[in-house]
């Protein structure tokens, strides 16, 4: 059959026509979802999680494990790719906890002590009406980086991360025992948009010698003996007794052992920078690297020095 040009031209306007109706129409059809992502696992690999509330073990996917991990240990309004670098780290935790405890009866626990695990349940009803947005946000975070975990010279690396910086992360050797090649201080500005950058906490003179365990005094006698490269205590003395930081952290339930110690009167003021450890990955930081438009993998390759970003589906 003979078109002629006019003919050709036409066809061509009418097809134009037909994508620009239909190209919405997909990107709605894909993106824009009413109901629950569901995820469809190409492995077995499954975590066993003990819940210290009900003391009972339970099996759960990887990739199911690391969206109850996310919305537990990460605000869901954060930055998508904030949320995304928190799920490879969070694999990449989970993964030594199965490779260390295979002879156990679990992988992990559900609170602090390993990462927060929070299941379906939980966040229905506390999400309620917001579920399903947040949920799906969420999943949108893993699925894009299914299987991804962080390696250092091709291990596993140990995904350390915590809330907020007071400026700088710690090397790993300042607050724990071990130092760890990819756990370096690294700058951290970012942490400032944080609501617990800095805090202030007052206790009277009485509370705070009780507290710690300590003999009252009228006056306050402070001495930092060791300090970590970034400003955090280690070893302090008060009246001549010496403490570690995280014992005077722990006791008197700072967010961090950035801490400075002021006498008032009969009152104690303690003003604290940052909240938690301060090793690996600070996820106020990454949130703010991922509002300044750093991705997911320039933020973890940011905070772990020196790793690779790998995939067991693919391996």
């Amino acid at each position: 059959m003979f078109y002629s040009g006019d003919d050709i031209l036409i066809k061509k306007i009418l097809l134009f026509s037909c994508l620009i109706v239909l190209i919405p129409f997909i990107i709605v059809t894909i993106f824009i979802r009413n109901d629950e992502i569901t995820f469809n696992f190409s492995q077995n690999s499954v975590v066993r999680v003990y819940r210290e509330d009900t003391n009972e073990i339970n099996e759960v996917p990887i990739e199911e494990y690391v969206v109850g991990v996310l919305a537990g240990e990460m605000p869901v309004e954060f930055e998508l790719e904030a949320l995304k670098a928190q799920a490879v780290a969070a694999r990449s935790y989970v993964m030594i906890q199965m490779e260390r405890n295979i002879k156990k009866d679990y992988d992990v626990v559900d609170t602090v002590m390993n990462q927060v695990y929070l299941d379906k349940e939980h966040l229905m009803s506390v999400w309620q009406e917001s579920y399903t947005d947040n949920i799906n946000k969420i999943k949108m975070a893993v699925l894009t980086t299914k299987g991804e975990y962080i390696s250092y010279e091709g291990k596993v690396a140990e995904a350390l991360f915590f809330s907020t910086s007071p400026g700088m992360t710690e090397n790993s050797e300042d607050v724990f025992t071990n130092k760890v090649a990819y756990l370096r201080s690294v700058e951290s500005p970012w942490d400032k948009i944080s609501p617990v950058f800095t805090t202030s906490t007052t206790f009277t003179l009485k509370d705070f010698y009780s507290k710690l365990g300590l003999s009252y005094s009228d006056t306050i006698n402070i001495q930092i003996t060791s300090k970590t490269s970034t400003g955090r205590v280690k070893k302090i003395k008060i009246n001549n007794k010496e403490l570690t930081g995280n014992y005077v952290c722990s006791k008197l339930g700072l967010r961090s052992t950035f801490f400075e110690i002021i006498q008032e009167g009969t009152k104690v003021v303690i003003k604290n920078k940052g909240f938690g450890h301060g090793v690996g990955m600070s996820q106020y930081g990454a949130h703010g690297m991922a509002k300044e438009g750093y991705n997911y993998q320039e933020i973890l390759k940011h905070y772990y020095t020196g790793i690779e970003i790998k995939n067991f589906n693919i391996e």
